[in-house]
């Protein structure tokens, strides 16, 4: 499945230019052999625009969702958008996917929040594993933060993720997250990753782009670079299979030894200072 990652940060404020990029991507996406198309994290309204979030949050079935759909349906490809989701009195920071009929596969709430700005503006999310099946293909949904937990990850492979999209606002200076982090993520639990990045400036926060598609290889099967960019890239099962077989990390987990894991922490204890020759310790 050829995959599209649009490194894009739009223009922060306006649903209604974001929805007029997302078309033209998608155009060209299609165009490309693309069967999906995946957003950067807050597309729609764009990230630093403060309490605009608020007034610009939608329901996931709400007018934008229309209009990706028919966005959608037209170009013939599957949509993966960042926006902020209206749900009551909540604004969660959410990702849709959108299938190439129209038709809404899976909304995913971010679980967790990043920062001051984050926590002051959203609700987390309380489902870590949001999937759907997609031309064969089990898509997984997560959002910038959340990959940087590798529990989080690996609870996806352990469900049977084989591509996770991460719609991100990764900023400078955590680049080594797109660089280092997400390959590897995508190596340990033997899966694609698209990690789909902001670039440029946007009130305080620099975004880095170096947005990726991943391989199970720990390679980026391809590579944005620091300006805005339409990057393709091949998810091939047939590749995932023999990677799984001869990395058969999930098989070898010993599940038993990891209960600390899921252990809330307590304070922490001083640890007692060994002896040292010639030196009084209290």
């Amino acid at each position: 499945m050829r995959t599209a990652l649009l490194q894009s940060s739009g223009r922060p404020g306006s649903t209604v230019e974001n929805l007029k990029v997302l078309d033209e991507a998608a155009g060209r996406a299609a165009a490309a052999g693309s069967g999906l198309l995946v957003t950067a994290e807050l597309f729609l309204t764009g990230y630093a625009i403060g309490d605009a979030v608020a007034a610009l949050a939608e329901p996931a079935d709400g007018d934008s969702a229309d209009a990706v759909a028919e966005i959608a349906g037209r170009h013939g490809l599957a949509v993966a958008y960042g926006y902020p989701e209206r749900a009551g009195a909540d604004v969660f920071n959410s990702v849709q996917l959108i299938a190439a009929d129209g038709s809404r596969l899976a909304n995913y709430r971010k679980t967790h929040l990043f920062g001051c700005f984050e926590r002051d503006h959203f609700t987390p999310g309380e489902r870590s594993v949001v999937q759907a099946r997609l031309d064969g293909v089990t898509v997984g949904l997560m959002i910038c933060y959340d990959v940087e937990f590798p529990e989080n990850v690996r609870a996806h492979a352990l469900a049977g993720t084989d591509l996770l999209l991460v719609p991100t606002a990764q900023m400078h200076p955590f680049q080594f997250v797109a660089e280092s982090v997400v390959p590897v993520r995508a190596f340990e639990n033997q899966m694609y990753v698209a990690y789909v990045n902001r670039v440029g400036r946007e009130g305080e926060f620099e975004f880095v782009g170096l947005s990726a598609l991943a391989g199970p290889d720990g390679t980026a099967r391809a590579r944005a670079g620091r300006a805005e960019e339409l990057v393709l890239a091949d998810v091939d099962p047939a590749f995932l299979a023999a990677s799984r077989e001869a990395n058969p990390y999930l098989e070898d987990r010993r599940p038993g030894l990891y209960g600390a894991l899921v252990r809330v922490p307590g304070p922490a204890r001083p640890h007692p200072v060994p002896p040292v020759q010639g030196v009084r310790t209290p």
